[in-house]
């Protein structure tokens, strides 16, 4: 099967919204369902590259630049989460999807979850992998952070701000958690009390989770979750 990698842009209510995809040969469309990946830190679609040609090779694939970062236009302000989940409800719209999987990274997990609230009609199933549900001390200290003005730390500031707490127990599509090693390990678990009725699944040790080495598992299980 060839998979084709490209990048195109779509508009949204932010100006224009920069996507990395992957089609099979076929074009996608009149196979599985459609797939958004929601990136976390720096913000770009990018971060799935090791991803797309496997997950790409019988359903289209999009991975969007979030606003503001990558080459997305950026919005007047700095974005909070819903923001982000806003400019993804644009993509549904302006490629006149009509149901997507939605893969959420890091803090692009929250925006998948406000995707999911926003259109829980076209959002079928979601994959959180690695979900920052920050204690009191991990939020500060992320709020904290002496990062340069700019996406990376509105991204990040907007995670940390996330009422995780609030929002993840209203969704009710069906849910993947993967939990990559990583400095997210003991917050992802905390999804578990927050996310009702999810699966999830401990990567293996020693693998992160979009390098070269973690990411067969992830598509393993990605794939296997999204294809019931």
């Amino acid at each position: 099967m060839t998979v084709h990698l490209r990048r195109m842009y779509v508009d949204c209510r932010y100006g224009q919204l920069h996507l990395h995809t992957a089609f099979p040969s076929s074009g996608g469309f009149d196979e599985l369902t459609p797939l958004v990946c929601v990136p976390s830190t720096p913000g770009t679609g990018r971060a799935f590259r090791p991803l797309l040609a496997d997950l790409g090779k019988d359903r289209s694939v999009y991975a969007p630049d979030l606003p503001g970062c990558g080459e997305s236009d950026a919005p007047d302000k700095a974005p909070g989460i819903t923001d982000y989940a806003a400019a993804l409800v644009d993509l549904l719209d302006t490629l006149r999807l009509r149901q997507v999987d939605v893969l959420g990274y890091h803090a692009g997990s929250f925006a998948a979850v406000e995707f999911a609230l926003a259109r829980p009609q076209q959002v079928r199933r979601l994959v959180l992998l690695g979900v920052p549900v920050l204690d009191a001390r991990q939020r500060e200290s992320a709020q904290a952070q002496p990062l340069p003005a700019g996406p990376a730390r509105d991204l990040a500031q907007a995670a940390a701000a996330y009422p995780a707490g609030e929002r993840l127990p209203l969704v009710r599509q069906p849910v993947l958690v993967l939990r990559p090693r990583d400095e997210l390990w003991d917050a992802t678990a905390r999804s578990d009390a927050l996310l009702h009725e999810a699966q999830r699944v401990d990567l293996p040790e020693g693998e992160s989770a979009l390098g070269l080495q973690g990411s067969a598992n992830v598509v393993l299980y990605t794939r296997d979750f999204l294809d019931r």
